[in-house]
């Protein structure tokens, strides 16, 4: 999964940095709709155009307070990565990949006089290769970018429109939507290059009814904040039976097979803690997918197929759930993430039509006003991956009749698998406005999930920038 367009633009405008715009002065002003300002982060997506300030060229000439005035925020970012491994893995190699992503954003209010209406869309354009595949390694993605989008000029991520009623209490989003761009969705934690936790965790957004970047549903999520520091949020997607959803190139959303149907919940609490006002965000969630989905094992009769021959069993419904955090311990700053933040949480998924079964994080970052370089950030984080008993039993199976292993949601598969550990630190450099320079390690204790490989030694850097 890539990182979203909200992310570059969060990374590319330092921590201390924050939206300011040059539009006249009314009696209405856009803000990062819908949620802005409540909790340590957004409630699902925020603009990323208002988030992304400031641009690498300032207000493009003038031409973005007129946009602004008129209703209209674009933004085009550019994210280049370069990865390898220093020991380990499958082969030795390097990868460089990258994407350029442009969004638009429309104010219906500043355009048209709609009051709460908005509408947005991204499409990004993608290069390179995956790098997990040459290190052996598809369970958990040392990179964010890894790829080309389709070989389409503009790969579509997103298009969809909002609706805000009662004072932003209640929001309406319907359209092709990312799921995981709403539900399960941190932003900080794409701080990290691992692609793991960013912005939605792995296992559930290697599903059907639950993609994520750069792939969406079609569907609505609503949003609902009883008071200033609780969120609840529903939503229903159709499921598309597709590794692709949209097809390869994202454009083709009504595919063959839609039908079924992905309902998810998210519950948030968003305290403000101290007189440091210390942020935090809490959430707990779930989806459940009324697909039919095959068993990773077993037949008919609950035997392994690829010994029997017959045909897979097939269970009714897949669910995920999730318990997420971040939490600002010590403030250095004025800004949402200016200080020392604890992030972390653990994700599980039906482990009998699911490779991984559950996954479980810890980890820090934190700002270099320390050593008076506010805008640069510091992290370390901890992944702990389980995969599911039943993908280890087919994988068993496989290897005692000695035919090929089967591939599953996270790729290739080079071994029986069972966990995987990663562990990774990174410091980004703020370079000049809008722009990033971070530097990365990790450590892929059983890349793939298996022994089939020495442990990794990573090392990879990443270039940000908001035009």
């Amino acid at each position: 999964m890539l990182t979203g367009f909200i992310l570059l633009a969060h990374k590319a405008s330092a921590q201390s940095e924050t939206s300011q715009f040059a539009a006249e002065p009314s009696s209405y002003k856009s803000r990062a709709f819908a949620m802005e300002g409540i909790g340590n982060f957004a409630v699902g997506p925020i603009v990323p155009t208002l988030n992304g300030n400031p641009h690498l060229f300032g207000d493009w000439g003038g031409l973005q307070p007129w946009l602004i005035k008129h209703g209209f925020y674009v933004n085009v970012a550019l994210n280049e990565e370069y990865m390898a491994n220093v020991t380990g893995g499958r082969t030795r190699d390097n990868v460089l990949a990258g994407q350029v992503a442009a969004a638009l954003d429309i104010d219906w209010q500043q355009l048209a006089g709609v009051k709460g209406l908005w509408t947005h869309m991204i499409v990004i354009n993608g290069h390179g290769r995956s790098f997990s595949h040459t290190l052996g390694d598809s369970v958990t993605n040392p990179e964010e970018i890894y790829g080309a989008r389709g070989n389409v000029v503009a790969h579509l991520v997103s298009m969809y429109a909002e609706k805000a009623f009662l004072d932003d209490r209640v929001i309406l989003s319907l359209g092709y939507i990312p799921t995981g761009s709403f539900f399960g969705f941190d932003y900080i934690a794409c701080s990290f290059m691992n692609v793991s936790i960013c912005s939605n965790f792995a296992p559930g957004k290697y599903v059907p009814g639950g993609k994520d970047w750069p792939s969406g549903n079609i569907g609505g999520v609503l949003r609902l904040r009883p008071t200033e520091q609780t969120y609840i949020m529903g939503g229903v997607f159709v499921v598309s039976p597709h590794d692709y959803n949209g097809g390869i190139s994202g454009w083709s959303m009504a595919q063959s097979g839609l039908g079924k149907l992905s309902s998810q919940v998210e519950i948030g609490w968003m305290p403000s803690f101290g007189h440091d006002r210390l942020r935090g965000n809490y959430k707990i969630g779930m989806w459940y997918d009324n697909s039919r989905y095959p068993d990773l094992y077993a037949d008919i009769n609950g035997n392994s197929f690829q010994e029997t021959g017959l045909p897979r069993r097939y269970r009714s419904g897949m669910w995920s759930a999730w318990l997420m955090f971040d939490q600002m311990l010590i403030r250095n700053g004025s800004g949402l993430a200016d200080g020392l933040i604890a992030l972390g949480g653990a994700a599980y998924s039906q482990g009998n039509v699911v490779a991984m079964r559950d996954h479980e994080w810890i980890g820090l970052v934190e700002t270099g006003e320390a050593w008076r370089r506010s805008s640069d950030q510091i992290g370390i984080m901890f992944q702990h991956m389980d995969m599911s008993r039943t993908v280890t039993m087919q994988q068993e199976s496989s290897q005692a009749l000695g035919v090929p292993f089967l591939s599953n949601q996270w790729g290739q598969v080079w071994g029986v698998q069972n966990w995987e550990n990663v562990y990774e630190a990174f410091y980004s450099f703020h370079l000049l406005r809008a722009t990033t320079l971070q530097a990365d390690f990790q450590y892929l204790q059983r890349p793939g999930a298996t022994t089939t490989f020495g442990d990794a030694a990573v090392i990879g850097g990443q270039f940000t920038t908001n035009f």
